[in-house]
């Protein structure tokens, strides 16, 4: 007892005994958490001033964070929007919780970056794969042909050297029926389209003109003339028919390969994908964080007894 008459608190040797924390009950917790989402936004005038501080925070953080170059300029309208959306959901108190949202809201346009980034890299691939494809080249086919002594041998593989072979045959073809035989000029004009590289075809038709000089049967110069030509022409539209099936042939295959090229180039190639992957997991790993540092201090702004996280961070760089 005291001098007023009241029981001493202090134990006997007037040591103080250690005070008990106040364990909040389910319904308090309950309760708090209940008028933490009453919250309909600002009434007063210095919520509405808190509000207008927080448009330019957003403003703020826009110009750090979105693109505006001349050729890529992203929305500030709809970045501004996100921070709004953040805001009003997580309704951050004080600077760390307001760091920790716009940590939230940039990492999160990012990851739209990303996104967009990835798609961009399978249209751009599949884009140019098409393009490629409708836009053969040519040359470099004629060039891989005269490695193998004859452009006609490549050419004949593809629907684009068919259709490039079909030109002149179908106009030496004309200057036969149209001179009554093989000149020396039809077969220059072949040879000119191949820029002068004797091939299968040119070769072929100086042996049909050899063959004029020679009468095996006896025919009169007339006769042998028009057997010449019959057979140059039987020759031409035998080679036409051919080269007709084997561009029907090639455009299917091409058609088939086509598609197959572009179901590939879904996927963007890999150094790209594995970038995009890495910076992806970078972001959400500091998503996470910043999402989980945010939630547990709320948590303990609202009266909950947050116990030390059990989560440890494991970083890969030495």
């Amino acid at each position: 007892m005291n001098e007023n008459g009241h029981e001493n608190r202090n134990g006997a040797h007037g040591v103080s005994r250690p005070t008990r924390r106040k364990t909040m009950s389910l319904k308090q917790l309950a309760a708090n958490r209940r008028n933490a989402q009453k919250s309909t936004g600002p009434k007063t005038p210095a919520g509405k001033t808190v509000s207008r501080m927080n448009a330019m925070k957003h403003g703020l953080l826009a110009r750090q964070v979105v693109v505006r170059g001349l050729k890529l300029r992203e929305s500030s309208h709809e970045f501004k929007t996100l921070c709004r959306d953040y805001y009003e959901h997580l309704m951050p108190v004080g600077p760390l919780e307001e760091m920790l949202v716009g940590q939230i809201v940039t990492t999160q346009w990012r990851l739209r970056r990303a996104r967009t980034a990835e798609s961009g890299e399978i249209a751009l691939s599949v884009d140019d794969g098409c393009w490629e494809r409708a836009h053969p080249n040519l040359a470099r086919q004629w060039a891989n042909g005269l490695m193998f002594g004859d452009p006609l041998s490549s050419m004949r593989d593809s629907l684009m050297g068919n259709m490039f072979l079909e030109l002149p045959l179908k106009e030496v073809r004309a200057a036969v029926a149209r001179d009554g035989e093989l000149t020396e000029a039809a077969i220059q004009g072949v040879l000119a389209s191949f820029a002068g590289k004797p091939n299968m075809l040119t070769r072929k038709l100086t042996a049909f003109r050899a063959q004029l000089a020679r009468d095996p049967d006896g025919l009169d110069t007339s006769a042998r003339r028009a057997k010449h030509q019959q057979q140059v022409l039987d020759y031409l539209d035998n080679e036409l028919r051919q080269l007709r099936w084997r561009k029907s042939t090639c455009q299917e295959r091409e058609d088939k390969q086509d598609e197959a090229r572009q179901a590939a180039a879904v996927l963007p190639p890999m150094e790209v994908l594995d970038k995009i992957l890495r910076y992806e997991t970078a972001l959400e790993r500091q998503l996470f964080r910043a999402m989980n540092q945010l939630e547990r201090l709320q948590r303990r702004r609202q009266g909950e007894n947050v116990p030390p996280p059990v989560t440890m961070e494991i970083s890969a760089r030495a």
